[in-house]
């Protein structure tokens, strides 16, 4: 569900099948962000739903208001929709598990009725929230891969958020990457706020873009690669970490043929390069000829990487590797 956007640092700018995630603090930070999403799809002739909380709803209302924007107006004329997010969820919910069938008839219903005039839609959820909040981890992760899939039916962008006090627990470190590996932006620039753990956790996969199923698009990933890594003074990584990110793109192009996220980290001494697309065909190691003109890729990434790996998603897959500074 991405729509080949630069990783954004703020709620703007965002376009179809951009799925945005902000790890905040405090509620303020919360409502300000949201309330700029939607307030800037609204005045431009969108639709917004929000699924949240009866206070956080409330709270976003009282910010649009605020903005200029006639919330009773808005709702008649079907450009502003809300929806309890604790209710939704039940709904969507089969023996304690996110549904498909569930998700796309409640989910999938209000989107589609949002739609109908022909109007972009922009969705605020919490869902994904109130699950990891609960422990549910695991059930957080498919309900986010639920939201994707459902977007390359329909066009529309999705906000949502979850709490940073929630997501830095070490033992669930593996689990938040995968959150962030889900999305095509993270909102904020935690990196830069060294005051709290979780900033340093948000810090190991913020840095993402999302890129078209075109061919020129591998040289796209390969010139981000470098220059966040030049950015961050580990131009020690550069080649190497060029070389596999252009082999990874290409296969998520010539493969997959869909549009894919490189997700970039730097941790300590290690360099992760990781490219989500949306095929579950998992890649295979060839043993290609001296003659042969394709099926060399993996085994350059085997050869400049420390260890590389696939991680199977409800709604394809994630490449990763790794390189570490000896």
């Amino acid at each position: 569900m991405t729509g080949g956007k630069v990783a954004i640092q703020t709620a703007h700018g965002v376009v179809p099948r951009d799925h945005v995630v902000q790890f905040y603090e405090r509620d303020d930070e919360l409502i300000s962000s949201v309330a700029n999403f939607l307030v800037e799809g609204l005045l431009a002739g969108e639709a917004a739903i929000v699924v949240a909380t009866p206070a956080h709803t409330a709270a976003f209302e009282s910010a649009l208001t605020a903005a200029g924007v006639d919330v009773g107006a808005a709702r008649a004329r079907g450009a502003l929709a809300s929806a309890d997010a604790e209710r939704t969820l039940s709904g969507t919910l089969v023996d304690g598990w996110p549904d498909p069938e569930a998700f796309k008839s409640g989910v999938g219903h209000l989107v589609r009725r949002a739609a109908e005039s022909g109007r972009r839609v922009r969705i605020y959820g919490e869902m994904v929230a109130l699950l990891w909040d609960s422990g549910q981890v695991a059930e957080a992760i498919e309900l986010e891969g639920l939201w994707n899939e459902i977007g390359r039916e329909l066009p529309f962008s999705l906000y949502c958020a979850y709490q940073a006090q929630s997501v830095v627990d070490d033992v669930q470190a593996a689990s938040f990457r995968h959150v962030c590996h889900l999305h095509s932006a993270v909102v904020g620039d935690p990196a830069t706020n060294t005051s709290t753990k979780a900033a340093a956790v948000v810090a190991r996969a913020e840095d993402a873009r999302s890129f078209r199923c075109d061919p020129r698009s591998s040289g796209l990933a390969r010139r981000f690669v470098a220059d966040r890594l030049n950015a961050w003074g580990r131009q020690a990584f550069v080649d190497d970490a060029s070389i596999v990110v252009a082999e990874l793109a290409t296969n998520a192009v010539v493969h997959a043929r869909s549009e894919f996220i490189v997700s970039l980290s730097f941790h300590r001494d290690t360099v992760r390069v990781s490219v989500r697309d949306a095929s579950s065909a998992l890649p295979a190691m060839k043993d290609p000829t001296p003659h042969s003109i394709s099926g060399r890729g993996l085994v350059l990434v085997s050869a400049v990487t420390q260890r590389w790996g696939t991680e199977l998603l409800a709604d394809g897959k994630v490449v990763w590797a790794e390189l570490i500074d000896d």
